[in-house]
């Protein structure tokens, strides 16, 4: 086999994705493959950084209808390059800030009142008295950054 054509095995050893998801993937079109003529997916050596930018993506909290849509905003839907992955890791970045600020308002209030509206534990009818954060909408409205009302 050709080193620049890789088949499932390779793309899962090499990226630590399962086949079932390299399979997922490629049906979202989000990755494509060839077929060998007794019909195995073989994959072009490429397909290796477009998985790790699907898998980093992925971890910055990007859908994959965000994810399709960022490689789709490439020329010719290629695989990123260092200028492609530079901009649009840009775009991420006030993603990331929210939920960097989302994390640490969780770490700092993890042991109050969220919000929530449960009024079950006795410090929310203290914190949230009347579920006065329900007017905010649903969730832990306090984690999300909106502060009791005092």
């Amino acid at each position: 086999m050709s080193q620049d054509v890789l088949s499932i095995g390779e793309v899962s050893d090499r990226t630590d994705v399962a086949p079932s998801a390299l399979r997922f993937y490629e049906s979202e079109g989000l990755i494509h493959a060839t077929r060998s003529d007794g019909g195995q997916r073989r994959y072009h050596r490429d397909v290796l950084r477009r998985v790790s930018f699907i898998r980093v993506a992925q971890r910055v909290g990007l859908s994959l209808g965000e994810i399709r849509e960022a490689m789709a905003s490439l020329p010719e839907s290629r695989t990123p390059n260092k200028e492609d992955w530079a901009k649009l890791s840009r775009s991420w970045r006030p993603r990331l800030d929210e939920q960097i600020a989302l994390l640490e308002r969780l770490r700092d209030r993890l042991d109050g009142c969220i919000g929530c509206g449960c009024l079950s534990l006795r410090v929310c009818a203290l914190v949230n008295p009347g579920d006065e954060a329900s007017a905010s909408g649903a969730g832990p409205r306090y984690l999300l950054g909106e502060p009791p009302e005092r």
